[in-house]
């Protein structure tokens, strides 16, 4: 594409911006690829090459060139490991890859979006893209972008910074897909998966469906990241302390998995349930699996009388509910950090257990 300026704006050099974004996203994964499992090292590799190459996701990949791109892409990550961040070259500037706000006030009015901000265990996240669309939802702004051209080995399909909604649509098809593919080849299938792909038709003309599913999806996404600002505003500067203290531990995952269904309870399902779309409520409980799907038997069951009766007063209820619930269990476990402080993760733990049904 080529971007527009005005007569009192320097002429945006896009080629190297992207260079400065994407050696950032090198530099990020070189310092965090290595806290990967390495199975999701794997698949993630196998799809940042899939990016990298424009590869069609229902085309297979050749293995053994797969294989020498990883070996070299090692041998790059070691080499710029110690780096630092690149500043990004904007408006006649060299502006700090961390400052978004001002690098999006230059790069918007070109139709580009950006992003750099901090994920899980704090890996930075860096990404380029088409900016589709501008929204404003609840007091926050909603970008909404299209084909990336910069990104690194985690690509999550939405994030909040600052208040600012980033939703990614190609990295929300492409996750899509995998969700697609691993339900296809599972022996065990996932029924409320099942449900949502024939909703969709991928039986019969899998790129339109997954054009159909991503378009959907979106709305999900957006939904999800408003209700995790919500949750965030109401718990206060606590939250982010007792992740930091609980940090790669099992307690990390339940408190991560409380803040999701505080969310989800209070945005995403209400949403959902307002649009009445049944292959969106589908895939959000195919989505509800390991601690989340342990921590709220109450709606999986709501869920099963869904599908049974198709009433979908029952899940209203069930929604309803659990917003008081998971309200009530995040105070609880704030009230432990602050007791506990540092050894807050095996209390944690130890007050769950019971509540939990396996």
């Amino acid at each position: 594409m080529t971007p527009g300026h005005s007569p009192t704006r320097p002429e945006l050099d896009l080629g190297a911006l992207v260079s400065a974004v994407q050696r950032n996203c090198h530099i990020s994964d070189a310092q965090f690829a290595g806290d990967l499992t390495l199975c999701t090292f794997l698949l993630k590799m196998r799809e940042l090459y899939r990016w990298e190459n424009d590869i069609p996701l229902s085309q297979d990949m050749p293995k053994d060139q797969v294989g020498d791109w990883m070996n070299g892409r090692s041998r790059m990550w070691e080499e710029i490991e110690s780096a630092p961040y690149e500043p990004l070259p904007l408006a006649g500037e060299l502006l700090d890859p961390f400052e978004v706000a001002r690098v999006n006030a230059a790069l918007i009015p070109c139709g580009l979006v950006y992003s750099g901000g901090y994920g899980r265990q704090c890996k930075p996240h860096f990404f380029l893209g088409r900016l589709d669309r501008v929204e404003r939802r609840h007091g926050h702004s909603v970008l909404v972008s299209g084909c990336e051209y910069a990104r690194d080995l985690d690509a999550p399909p939405g994030m909040m910074l600052d208040g600012t909604v980033f939703v990614r649509t190609e990295a929300l098809r492409r996750w899509l897909w995998e969700r697609y593919e691993e339900w296809r080849w599972n022996t065990k299938r996932n029924e409320a998966m099942a449900r949502a792909v024939a909703c969709y038709g991928f039986d019969r003309d899998r790129e339109t469906a997954l054009d159909a599913m991503t378009r959907v999806e979106t709305e999900s996404v957006i939904l999800h990241e408003l209700g995790e600002a919500r949750v965030d505003e109401e718990l206060g500067e606590g939250w982010p302390a007792l992740l930091v203290d609980v940090m790669r531990s099992r307690s990390e995952i339940i408190v991560r998995a409380v803040r999701d269904l505080y969310a989800d309870c209070l945005s995403t399902l209400p949403g959902l349930l307002e649009r009445a779309e049944p292959a969106a409520i589908h895939f959000w409980f195919a989505n509800l699996v390991g601690m989340r799907r342990a921590l709220a038997p109450d709606l999986v069951e709501a869920y099963h009388a869904w599908s049974a009766s198709g009433n979908l007063g029952t899940l209203r209820t069930a929604a309803d509910r659990a917003v008081a619930h998971w309200t009530d269990t995040a105070r609880q476990l704030l009230r432990l950090h602050s007791e506990q402080g540092e050894a807050a993760g095996a209390h944690i733990e130890a007050w769950l257990a019971p509540r939990q049904m396996h």
